[in-house]
């Protein structure tokens, strides 16, 4: 086969812009190496080109460049941008990168004349707004149920709340005012909305001003029962204030830093909004071409701002290169002037240094946490007379009801810990009900052949869930496919099921291995075993259910695939249709009487 030809890297500069804009550095085989933005392309790119030394990794990375692409913009800004999206949904494999892509959660105010106040957590679609992001689910819900104690505004889903004959246990409790039977005229109902969404954005000085003047319009109506409930609601919105509110943080702000060691990135986040604290945040970025915490800041800065709502003010431990730059990008993509801080005193300082604690607190828990785990692995290999330690463990089980519904999982390990990206489910069909030898059978060679296929990489180790019959399953399998150098170990439990008494069995010999409770291989073979048994179950309720719901429908004469997916969207799933009055069954478009009078029927026996 013929070589590839180098890339003449002076010849492609020599001919390049002096514009800003984005590189994109691309190897032979295809894979992207790099993603970087120049205010000055032709100085930029030539850097790598014409100096007469470089650092090692760098010099490692322009040795594999086969092509350049060049992307110009209108401003240094705009690329900064472009750079900070195109490493976010590309991956380049030399840059920084924040690994953390989990959506964060919202609060979801809902259009229409009753709006509901609700959990999000997606892409923000729906219409309405949405307040966040969070730190985290736990504080979401702290302030939705501070919200519905406050205000009284409904959180149940629309279905729900369009077929209420009388109130919930949420009215009865104090925490809604019951719209849904007219319990509250639309108006007031909109004034409590607008109030909630005042104090959501952090207005709460401008909503006790408005609660005042309706307590005092109140009291001067003689309508002492409305005062008196404006009053409480004053009180509970200063006990609020007087609780969350932390001194000197009366801008939206976040506090960022930064720690690296050992080649691990940590960045905590703390978040301040209105002077009120809304928690902290750890992430991990993947580290880049010899960066330092001032590289990791700024790119950090570029890809978590790119989607979220961006604060007034940064203050950051270490200053990014492009911090001016970096304002500008951000200021122009938020709307508002963004301001990045580094000197800072008093409180602010104070915060700083509380986010500089928490970053190298979490590094260190993180390293030792990352320690332990390769002292498991470590473990393993020696339990298992491995030449070296296996970087990638993949385990299958399966689950099922009395042979309905069976579903495998395979769940993937390695040294980081689990990789929930690769794991994957099968619905299993065509057998038995109940074989578990024939689903995992089925399993593994849906599995490995598409792995044959190249659309996947090979397990070190191949955990399976049962005794001697399933291994001879996979190791069934890995021969009639061809598939080589992958350790099959069978794990069948213990005396009495007891964790940690489990009996390994190896499948290039058949012999038995008892590693005992206390073994670190033993905890490491526990935990993926336990991950992939969760994961089959999740994945086996949720087939069941399914199925459930579809088949119940699907006995009644007249309801097809669209009456059924109405009744189901209309009432928020089969347990809402079987609540199901005949008159509410008749409201969904397509029933009639008669149909109504089926489907309860053959739901009701």
């Amino acid at each position: 086969m013929q070589d590839q030809p180098s890339f003449d890297g002076k010849a492609f500069v020599a001919n390049l812009s002096s514009a800003p804009g984005v590189y994109r550095m691309i190897a032979a085989s295809g894979d992207l190496l790099y993603v970087g933005k120049a205010g000055n392309l032709k100085k930029r790119v030539g850097s790598y080109f014409l100096k007469p030394s470089m650092q090692p990794r760098i010099a490692a990375m322009v040795a594999q460049i086969a092509s350049i692409e060049i992307t110009l913009t209108r401003t240094e800004a705009e690329a900064l941008l472009l750079e900070a999206q195109l490493i976010k949904s590309l991956r380049p494999r030399y840059n920084i990168l924040l690994r953390d892509d989990k959506s964060y959660p919202y609060i979801h105010l809902t259009p229409g004349d009753y709006p509901r106040l609700a959990f999000h957590r997606g892409a923000r679609t729906g219409g309405g707004r949405y307040f966040g992001p969070y730190p985290s689910a736990i504080s979401v819900r702290e302030t939705l149920s501070l919200l519905q104690k406050l205000f009284r505004i409904r959180n149940c889903e629309d279905s729900y709340f369009k077929n209420r004959s009388r109130p919930c246990l949420q009215y009865q409790i104090g925490r809604c005012s019951a719209p849904c039977v007219d319990f509250i005229p639309a108006e007031e109902y909109q004034t409590s909305v607008r109030h909630a969404a005042m104090f959501l954005e952090g207005k709460s000085n401008a909503l006790l001003d408005e609660l005042i003047a309706g307590m005092e319009q109140a009291s001067a109506a003689l309508d002492f029962e409305r005062a008196a409930l404006m009053r409480d609601r004053i009180a509970a919105v200063r006990k609020v204030q007087a609780r969350h509110y932390v001194h000197g943080a009366g801008a939206d702000m976040d506090v960022l830093a930064c720690a690296i060691s050992q080649g691990v990135a940590c960045v905590s986040v703390m978040f301040f909004r209105d002077g009120i604290s809304l928690g902290s945040r750890n992430f991990y970025p993947r580290l880049g071409l010899d960066a330092d915490e001032s590289d990791v800041l700024g790119s950090f800065l570029g890809q978590y701002y790119l989607e979220r709502p961006v604060p007034s003010e940064l203050v950051l431990s270490h200053a990014p290169a492009e911090a001016d730059l970096l304002a500008e990008a951000l200021s122009a993509h938020a709307g508002h002037k963004v301001e990045l801080k580094t000197s800072v005193r008093t409180d602010r300082a104070r915060f700083l240094d509380m986010a500089v604690t928490n970053a190298g607190a979490a590094l260190s828990a993180k390293l030792a946490s990352r320690q332990t785990q390769l002292g498991r692995f470590e473990a393993l290999r020696d339990l298992l007379k491995l030449e070296e330690v296996p970087q990638r463990i993949e385990c299958f089980d399966i689950s099922h009801t009395m042979g309905e519904a069976t579903v495998a999982s395979c769940v993937v390990f390695g040294p980081e810990g689990p990789e929930k990206s690769h794991y994957r489910r099968f619905n299993i069909t065509g057998i038995t009900g109940g074989d578990d030898y024939a689903a995992m059978h089925q399993a593994l060679e849906r599995r490995y052949r598409r792995i044959q296929a190249g659309q996947g990489i090979l397990p070190d180790i191949l955990l399976i869930d049962g005794g001697l019959g399933q291994v001879r399953q996979a190791l069934d399998v890995l021969a009639t496919l061809g598939v080589e150098g992958v350790q099959v170990v069978g794990v069948a439990k213990g005396e009495a099921r007891r964790a940690g008494h489990e009996t390994l069995i190896l499948g290039d010999s058949g012999r038995s291995l008892w590693p005992g409770p206390d073994s670190p291989a033993s905890h490491l073979i526990q935990a993926v075993r336990d991950e992939a048994h969760r994961f089959a179950i999740t994945g086996h309720r949720g087939r069941r259910e399914k199925a459930r719901e579809a088949s119940s429908l699907e006995e009644v004469a007249g309801v097809g695939a669209k009456r059924r997916a109405a009744l189901l969207r209309q009432f928020g799933g089969l347990a809402g249709v079987t609540r199901a009055g005949i008159e509410e069954l008749m409201q969904v478009n397509g029933i009639n009487r008669e149909l109504a009078e089926r489907i309860y029927a053959a739901l009701h026996g």
